[in-house]
């Protein structure tokens, strides 16, 4: 791609291009080790129920797919954890800072994996299920206060098309190497690859945190100056639901989120009941095959869609793209459920959700203050998106166990549509919020 292509793709400008780079790079690098965990974590686990017949939990006996519901449950426990966690860091550190701290710690569990994964127990196959969905809600989040601490409103429309860009590209090479290597590469050499992946964003982040001194907008906070005292009291877990609870503004983000994790939650376990009912050999291929094709339908989305329709249309258009195609993809499954259509929920969710609707949804932070950006936005990416995890799952529960034939998951369609109306109007409503702050006052 020449300038002139990515300048008309992008519209970056010069001063902005390596800092850009460095957070694509960054981002990559997140979201391929998080594709590579993704498939290992969930055929170990559903693998590992279907060889002992399911899951006998006081009396109740379920099958792997219910059993995942539960562990998202607890995900839910350990997102409050990691909210008073990163609360508390964010008070002393920022940017770069909780990037080099956070995948520290991860890079250790890697090598404590590489020992459990040898021969996984129960434990060993709950706990990694649960680190790999730790590791994506810390690191993205990490991420993004990172990156929408140092940027304007204006450069997010114009920067996060290409950055954004860079976690598609990685979840494409990240579903493609677990694909390509089942065989080739166990399960633990994985975690090493991984550890050695997360050592290299280390050295890319401290290298954007020195570019992005000279992006980062004027009234933002300077490097290393730490919350005035009296912000710092109180429990550091309820510190971002304050600020959200005070701003209508942030409870729209808080309604996008959660409405469509309940929404995600149900379609994934659509996906998953549809893949324990119709595969009968290797599961870990067939996800590891949806995952290939719905990334790289994300890739030509992000490639070619985002930027156009943020700079063309604007953030709140680009927040409506998702729920459209989530209404499309449960429609198709509640008329046909099929394995075709089961496994087509999957790209059309994540395919629209880790491109445009992620870049847009993002955007809606960089007007924000900095404790937004950080105490807020932690409090909503790991408890709120965690939460509503936890609804979905509940009501997935009660609806399954009252007819448990997998008939019955076809009808969580029309649950999933009464939530796309709420989302739907939330998305409006921070769109034409997002446009009134950002608004640039008429020249005299």
């Amino acid at each position: 791609m020449n300038e002139k292509s990515g300048r008309k793709l992008f519209d970056i400008h010069k001063e902005e291009l390596a800092f850009s780079i460095l957070m694509c790079l960054y981002f990559f690098l997140v979201i391929t080790s998080f594709w590579i965990l993704k498939p290992i974590k969930k055929a170990l686990f559903i693998d590992y129920y279907k060889t002992l017949g399911g899951l006998d939990l006081m009396g109740w006996h379920m099958l792997g797919s219910q059993a995942e519901l539960i562990a998202k449950v607890l995900n839910m426990v350990l997102a409050a954890v990691a909210v008073g966690v990163f609360t508390v860091l964010c008070r002393k550190f920022v940017r770069q800072q909780l990037s080099v701290i956070f995948s520290a710690f991860f890079i250790l569990c890697f090598f404590v994996y590489v020992g459990f994964l040898k021969d996984p127990s129960g434990w060993g196959v709950w706990s990694f299920y649960l680190f790999g969905d730790l590791y994506n809600t810390i690191m993205v989040a990490t991420f993004f206060a990172f990156l929408n601490d140092s940027v304007t409103p204006d450069a997010a429309k114009r920067l996060y098309g290409l950055i954004v860009f860079g976690g598609v590209a990685g979840g494409v090479v990240g579903t493609t190497a677990v694909k390509a290597s089942l065989k080739s590469i166990p399960n633990p050499m994985w975690m090493v690859i991984l550890a050695v992946g997360t050592v290299v964003l280390v050295v890319i982040a401290i290298a954007a945190g020195k570019l992005g001194l000279k992006l980062r907008p004027a009234t933002n906070v300077p490097e290393n100056v730490a919350e005035p005292a009296a912000e710092k009291k109180g429990n550091a877990a309820l510190e971002g639901a304050r600020l959200v609870f005070s701003s209508r503004y942030l409870l729209s983000i808080v309604a996008i989120v959660g409405l469509y994790e309940m929404v995600s939650t149900i379609m994934d376990f659509q996906f998953t009941s549809t893949v324990e009912h119709f595969v009968t050999e290797s599961t870990k291929d067939h996800f590891a095959t949806v995952y290939t094709i719905t990334n790289v339908t994300s890739m030509v989305v992000q490639l070619f869609l985002t930027s156009f329709v943020m700079r063309r249309f604007g953030v709140g258009i680009a927040l409506l793209v998702l729920p459209v195609a989530s209404l499309l993809g449960s429609s198709g499954f509640l008329l046909l459920p099929i394995l075709f259509t089961g496994s087509a929920l999957n790209t059309l969710d994540n395919a629209f959700n880790y491109s445009i609707n992620q870049s847009a949804k993002e955007s809606l932070y960089v007007p924000t203050t900095k404790d937004e950006k950080y105490k807020a936005k932690a409090f909503i990416d790991m408890f709120v998106q965690r939460s509503a995890k936890a609804v979905a799952v509940g009501l997935s529960l009660l609806i399954t166990t009252l007819a448990s034939d997998f008939g019955t998951i076809r009808w969580l369609s029309l649950l999933t549509v009464l939530i796309l109306i709420g989302w739907i109007l939330a998305a409006r409503f921070a769109g034409k919020s997002f446009d009134a702050m950002t608004r640039q006052p008429e020249a005299a």
